[in-house]
């Protein structure tokens, strides 16, 4: 063929894709931006924060949290399955977002199985079952139980809002107790605490982390930890497991998604590198003392931890007859 009519056939020819392999390696081509859909100073605005930092100093890209609050966490959500799946849009959420959302709410605007791609289940943390020393008489479960039972229908608990995890890991316990404490939701667990150190409700579950000074301080007491094991922050509060209740064990966790469809390499790119974000010891230390326990786990072990979450707590929804807001 002549050389002058093959460059023509060849100028002529589409542009094929790059291989997914080249896309990894070109990875970040700009800055990646990690939204989180709540305000800023909660706990996914923290490991977002966290992840970001770290990411930025590696990739030698800038790496910026954005907060999208709204809806529960739809309205960042929303904005994350449509954006593409090349790594420059990342989503750090709770439970709430990509687990307890889906059995609460029937007509969820977006599929946190379907249309986001698991990256890794980042940090965990237990509730802490608290109540005010001043209205509440118990120190142990048993007597706490004993205590709700003797006084139906005259105590309520506090919690950060409607579908969140300190509520559902309340109807659990009630389910599992035979108590029956009134809910009253707040915007946030600040909140929440705010008034039972007040005493305008009883008791109430909240994260490790919300309520770990008011302990320490003596404005709250902690009654039980929902983690398998007591907490280093905690060493002398028991399990609920060790106080007769079987398997309740409960955490609060922040994981890391993205849009749908990312490629097997660059995910695998993204995903060491989030995860060494999460392992580096300044991480795991700023994250360790307020009562996070970093994960990082691999994309499928979080998947199947996602779904199993989902199965859990639509089973404690449904039981309770819970609705959204």
């Amino acid at each position: 063929m002549h050389r002058r009519h093959l460059l023509g056939l060849l100028a002529a020819a589409p542009m094929l894709p790059r291989p997914a392999v080249a896309q990894a390696a070109e990875w970040p081509a700009r800055p990646v931006t990690i939204l989180v859909p709540f305000v800023a100073g909660g706990p996914s605005d923290i490991v977002a924060r966290a992840i970001a930092a770290r990411m930025g100093q590696s990739l030698g890209q800038p790496v910026v949290a954005e907060n999208r609050p709204g809806a529960n966490g739809e309205v960042a959500a929303r904005q994350v399955v449509r954006a593409a799946a090349d790594g420059h849009m990342l989503f750090v959420g709770s439970i709430g977002v990509f687990a307890i959302n889906t059995a609460l709410r029937p007509n969820l605007g977006y599929d946190p199985l379907r249309e986001l791609t698991p990256i890794t289940l980042a940090v965990t943390t237990p509730n802490v079952m608290v109540v005010n020393p001043d209205r509440v008489p118990a120190r142990t479960l048993p007597e706490l139980v004993a205590w709700l039972r003797q006084n139906r229908g005259r105590t309520s608990y506090s919690t950060s809002g409607v579908g969140s995890s300190d509520h559902l890991t309340m109807e659990l316990f009630k389910q599992r107790t035979q108590t029956d404490p009134e809910h009253v939701p707040y915007q946030g667990g600040a909140a929440a605490a705010t008034d039972l150190i007040a005493g305008n409700v009883q008791l109430s579950f909240q994260n490790l982390g919300t309520v770990a000074g008011h302990i320490q301080g003596g404005r709250l007491r902690a009654i039980a930890v929902t983690s398998a094991e007591r907490n280093r922050l905690l060493p002398d509060v028991p399990t609920a497991i060790e106080q007769g209740l079987p398997d309740f064990v409960v955490t609060s966790w922040q994981a890391v998604m993205a849009p749908a469809g990312m490629a097997a390499p660059l995910l695998s790119r993204v995903h060491g590198t989030v995860a060494d974000a999460l392992r580096h010891a300044e991480t795991v230390q700023r994250l360790n003392a307020i009562g996070f326990d970093v994960v990082a786990s691999s994309p499928d072990e979080y998947r199947r931890f996602q779904e199993e979450e989902i199965a859990r707590w639509r089973q404690v929804v449904q039981a309770a007859n819970i609705r959204a807001e």
